[in-house]
């Protein structure tokens, strides 16, 4: 009966020390991601010609930087600091959305919701491949013109 509550007791720590160890696991997303145009997918007049995310670990989230042009010159620039815990954060610069709200699904799968003036107006899954060298964000808005449109960015880790 010993051994059995010592076996029981060495399986509970181990299984706490790998729940522990997983929660610490470093964030895939964290680096510089470089948009492929060739293997990414726009609706018309939302073309993007390049674009770099940069996603850091900050004391209050994760922050993300994006920075890039679209297809007709115009500058991209946003900017916001988040976490994964389906709350709403604000992000800068985006022209159909104001804010974010994101849940991760698995180490490498996060669901978030795009919302402008609270109201949700977008959704995108983000996933990293197993590897960690490629990034897709699959997303479906309704834009400030008020047409849905879909979209599928595909970015290279550098």
């Amino acid at each position: 009966m010993q051994s059995v509550m010592k076996s029981v007791l060495l399986g509970t720590v181990l299984v706490m020390a790998g729940l522990a160890s997983a929660a610490d696991a470093p964030d895939p997303i964290v680096g510089t991601w470089t948009m492929d145009a060739a293997k990414s997918k726009f609706p018309p007049g939302h073309e993007i010609r390049s674009q770099t995310r940069t996603y850091s670990e900050a004391a209050d989230g994760v922050s993300l930087q994006v920075t890039g042009t679209t297809a007709d010159g115009t500058a991209i620039s946003q900017q916001s600091t988040f976490k994964y815990d389906g709350k709403s954060y604000p992000i800068s610069g985006a022209p159909d959305y104001d804010a974010l709200e994101l849940k991760r699904v698995n180490g490498s799968t996060v669901n978030s919701t795009m919302l402008k003036a609270g109201k949700r107006v977008g959704t995108t899954v983000r996933t990293v491949s197993k590897h960690g060298k490629v990034m897709t964000l699959s997303s479906k808005v309704k834009g400030a013109d008020g047409k849905s449109y879909e979209m599928v960015a595909v970015f290279d880790k550098q």
